[in-house]
């Protein structure tokens, strides 16, 4: 089994910035690629971003298109979000994802393994 972990969520003005960190542990080697997904209150769970087993990949939805990067470090079993210039409506619970497979997904039921998720707040 894997299990994701996130961190570095939390509550943040408009305009501002964090870094969320998902660390995989387990049978780290029977994952490849990885995602984040978010869902507000209210709302369907919404894909964000997504990579491929080397980083060399990367899909992201329109909604975060030049704000938001993903990126891995395979070393420290650890996927990265760089949320820049957040807006009150990046307001969710964000979760990282595994897939067994190198094969870049932007349908949650594709992904194998999920973390609990981590609170994104932006104040407006």
């Amino acid at each position: 089994q894997v299990q994701l972990v996130e961190s570095g969520g939390g509550l943040v003005q408009a305009g501002g910035s964090l870094r969320l960190s998902c660390v995989a542990s387990g049978r780290t080697f029977s994952i490849y690629a990885m995602g984040w997904f978010r869902q507000a209150p209210g709302k369907e769970s919404e894909f964000v971003a997504a990579t491929n087993w080397r980083g060399t990949t990367t899909y992201y939805a329109d909604s975060v298109k030049g704000r938001f990067t993903i990126s891995r470090d395979n070393a420290k079993n650890t996927v990265y979000l760089q949320m820049n210039s957040l807006k009150a409506e990046d307001t969710a619970v964000y979760s990282c994802a595994a897939r067994k497979i190198n094969d870049i997904a932007r349908v949650a039921d594709r992904y194998d393994y999920w973390g609990q998720g981590t609170q994104v707040t932006v104040s407006s």
